[in-house]
């Protein structure tokens, strides 16, 4: 039987990244690149253009995608507005200096099976805290079967398990070691993988994230909540740590240091959140409607340092 939690998608994404990880600098020149020409990426000058052989091309498009900073809107490449405010013209964050900028592309590369199959099935269906390499492969191969998704074979899964990994976890010293490989990807600082014993085993590292800002916490939480959970003026605290698609699954959070954030929430959001916890049961409560701008504020609040 098919995983009736899983959402119900018909072409998973195990690829476009052409085995590369994200890189410092990306986001940023794919957002510059967009700005100048909504068809960067599809010219045929565009390898001279970005100055990288034509599948980093396509990888860069590929991550910038994935990352929320830019989008398809009738047929052409567009920068949305997350990552215009963040890697824009007068971006508040266009080098990617301050953590909440790595939390925000963390967050929006886990939150979609169709963009990052492999991303989204980890940090929100899958339940062990540690795994083996191979073990992994295994475990998506038999779940995508599972869901009956063709044309996804081991080789695809491996490569794909292989560039999450280097996503998120610092690459063992090795002789064969090229210069490339050194360059590693900028989401390692966020401290969610870490090599367990042995060189192909790997943990998980869930509990306080003391570089989770409230603003890119409470930017999330209102994400999830309009999209799984409509205008209702309640949400249970099981759901925003444990449901798929939650900020308490995605940032690996334990049930503490979730309640820490929905309290420092409740101080800083200006009366829109607050905590409710009433005949056992524990909830936040939001007294407004959504609001786009609201949310983008509440970012902010991780950005002020760098406004002032």
């Amino acid at each position: 039987m098919q995983n009736a939690a899983f959402p119900q998608i018909q072409r998973p994404r195990f690829t476009g990244h052409e085995t590369f990880t994200l890189r410092y600098g990306w986001l940023k020149k794919a957002c510059d690149a967009i700005a100048d020409d909504s068809s960067a990426f599809l010219r045929d000058d565009a390898v001279a253009q970005f100055g990288v052989g034509k599948n980093m091309v396509s990888s860069i498009r590929h991550w910038a995608s994935a990352a929320g900073v830019i989008e398809q809107s009738r047929g052409q490449d567009v920068i949305t507005p997350l990552g215009e405010r963040v890697f824009g013209d007068g971006g508040i964050d266009p080098y990617m200096e301050n953590p909440s900028s790595l939390w925000l592309i963390h967050w929006n590369l886990s939150r979609d099976p169709d963009k990052k199959t492999t991303w989204f099935w980890v940090f929100n269906h899958f339940h062990e805290i540690e795994f083996e390499r191979g073990g992994l492969e295994g475990r998506l191969q038999k779940f995508a079967e599972v869901q009956g998704w063709k044309r996804v074979s081991p080789s695809t899964i491996k490569r794909d398990v292989a560039c999450f990994i280097g996503t998120y976890a610092p690459r063992a010293p090795s002789a064969k070691s090229t210069l490339e490989d050194a360059m590693e990807s900028p989401l390692i600082e966020l401290g969610l993988l870490k090599q367990a014993n042995g060189r192909d085993r790997f943990r998980l590292s869930r509990g306080p994230k003391r570089s989770l800002g409230v603003g890119v916490f409470g930017f999330a939480l209102a994400r999830f909540w309009r999209e799984k959970n409509g205008e209702r003026r309640s949400l249970p605290f099981s759901s925003l740590m444990n449901d798929p698609g939650s900020p308490g699954r995605i940032f690996l959070l334990d049930e503490n240091s979730l309640f820490n954030l929905c309290e420092l929430l409740e101080e800083v959001s200006g009366g829109v959140y607050h905590w409710s916890e009433t005949a056992g049961l524990r909830q936040m409560v939001r007294s407004e409607v959504f609001d786009e701008n609201h949310d983008f504020e509440m970012l902010s609040r991780d950005y002020a340092s760098k406004e002032e």
